[in-house]
């Protein structure tokens, strides 16, 4: 409903977080759809790490409020789940419990 009024930004705040995976993908697959041909510029936030990867062109990932990593979409490319949890530890010190990520 947010794309009819063609805004300049679509936010998306953890858009398939209560569906099911068979729906969560087809949300994806159709936001993904509007996304591209309404060329719109979107900021998602999500746990899916995976899902972060396939759809981002930029990952960031924050600790406690703070930008810890900016990750430019060719450096993205070969990048795993596993890498980007172990840069994230590098960097903040800490692991992410598995209640704040998502792996599929």
């Amino acid at each position: 409903m947010a794309t009819f009024t063609q805004p300049e930004i679509l936010l998306l705040d953890e858009h398939t977080a209560a569906l099911d995976p068979s729906r969560a993908e087809l949300i994806t697959r159709l936001t993904e759809e509007i996304v591209r041909k309404q060329r719109l510029t979107t900021l998602m936030v999500t746990h899916n790490m995976e899902q972060a990867i396939r759809l981002g062109n930029r990952l960031i990932m924050m600790d406690k409020g703070r930008i810890i990593l900016d990750i430019p979409e060719e450096r993205k490319q070969d990048l795993t789940v596993e890498q980007l949890l172990g840069e994230f530890e590098q960097i903040s010190g800490h692991k992410l419990s598995d209640d704040r990520i998502v792996l599929n």
